[in-house]
């Protein structure tokens, strides 16, 4: 049977909508898999770097916004966040039936045309706004004065991404902790629908776990790779990370010997990194987290902070340990906790299976069925 040809959705003009096409991170996964959903989708942006994410999405008709035309957009995106509701208002849907954002920044915010139906896969509310200010426009990252200039500008974003929610159809969240943040932020309901995870490529090797440590991140403020760094120095151990981003350099210039940054690398050395690592650790809250997944299902167990998402997916002392505090002091102790520990592979595998892609395809599909019909009559 085509799935495809027999969904509500079939014969409907349908348009991707995702905040930045810059490198392949958890988001960009998510969009994978709606573009397996949507074979013939066109996708809109605010900015692409051409080539960097995966042929799936490149091979798309790909849109993007005014921002892609500004000095050094690949680069600097993030300096043109207070354009970003006029780049995003200013995508062109008027020629489509159905809109699927894929929105941790202004994607939501899309203006559609009447009698459309807008579906927004969410992986957070924005960020910067909302409780994570500090982390990227404290004093202390920015200086006094750049943070005192930021604050109105952020408090005018957080009014316009509240107001603009009411542009959404349909929420769906990558984890209840993201459901919830959407209650709060938005007052909206969420359906809960957890990211996928390739199960089938990430798979436990014959390795056996060596004695360092691994993190797999985006280097942005909230992440906390900072904490990684310092407790792997007072634990004794080495840590090697596996991500880009704007805080690379600040992380590499107060890094100690125990840190190696390996960059971006493809996916068979992100497996092979995985199956060799003691353990995963993620310091800062997710919303979600692919990664930790990805470990267990490898066979490699995760110290992540036991808050937000990582709360639904590692269970303390079974698959790996949460951290009840942000602290160097703490991280080292549950390291050196893992590192004593003697974890059978493949009940940590079995741990991640419920995660698979192929869940996440039927979920959503089910998800867009059970909206369209509901609203046969627009």
């Amino acid at each position: 049977m085509n799935e495809a040809a027999e969904a509500p959705w079939s014969g409907l003009r349908v348009a991707l909508v995702h905040d930045w096409l810059t490198g392949m991170r958890g988001g960009e996964k998510v969009l994978e898999a709606l573009c397996r959903i949507f074979p013939a989708a066109d996708l809109f942006t605010l900015v692409h770097v051409p080539g960097s994410v995966s042929p799936l999405i490149e091979q798309r008709r790909i849109r993007t916004s005014f921002i892609q035309h500004l000095p050094r957009a690949g680069r600097l995106y993030r300096q043109y966040l207070p354009l970003f509701p006029w780049a995003v208002e200013g995508l062109n849907l008027d020629a489509y039936d159905l809109v699927v954002s894929s929105s941790h920044c202004a994607a939501k915010s899309v203006i559609v045309p009447a009698g459309a139906r807008h579906v927004c896969y969410c992986h957070t509310p924005m960020r910067y706004v909302w409780d994570q200010f500090d982390a990227y426009f404290g004093p202390e990252r920015i200086g006094a004065a750049a943070s005192a200039a930021a604050r109105p500008v952020m408090s005018w974003l957080a009014r316009w991404d509240r107001a603009t929610a009411a542009r959404v159809h349909r929420f769906v969240a990558n984890s209840r902790h993201v459901a919830g943040r959407i209650a709060r932020y938005y007052n909206r309901p969420a359906t809960v629908l957890y990211a996928p995870v390739d199960t089938k490529f990430f798979s436990v090797g014959a390795d056996t776990p060596e004695d360092w440590f691994l993190v797999v991140s985006a280097l942005v403020p909230y992440k906390r790779i900072d904490i990684a760094v310092a407790a792997a120095r007072r634990a004794g151990v080495r840590v090697k990370i596996v991500g880009t981003g704007p805080d690379e350099a600040r992380l590499r210039a107060g890094a100690s010997p125990h840190a190696e940054f390996l960059g971006a690398v493809d996916d068979a050395t992100l497996r092979d990194l995985y199956r060799r690592a003691a353990a995963l650790v993620l310091p800062g809250e997710e919303d979600f987290g692919i990664a930790p997944v990805e470990a267990l299902a490898c066979g490699t167990p995760v110290v992540a902070l036991g808050r937000g998402g990582a709360c639904e997916t590692i269970e303390d002392g079974v698959t790996g340990r949460l951290v009840p505090e942000a602290t160097a002091d703490a991280f080292a102790d549950a390291m050196r906790d893992v590192a004593s520990r003697r974890f059978v592979r493949a009940d940590l595998r079995a741990r991640a299976e419920p995660f698979s892609a192929e869940r996440f395809d039927a979920g959503f599909r089910a998800i867009l069925q059970e909206t369209l019909t509901a609203n046969a009559a627009w």
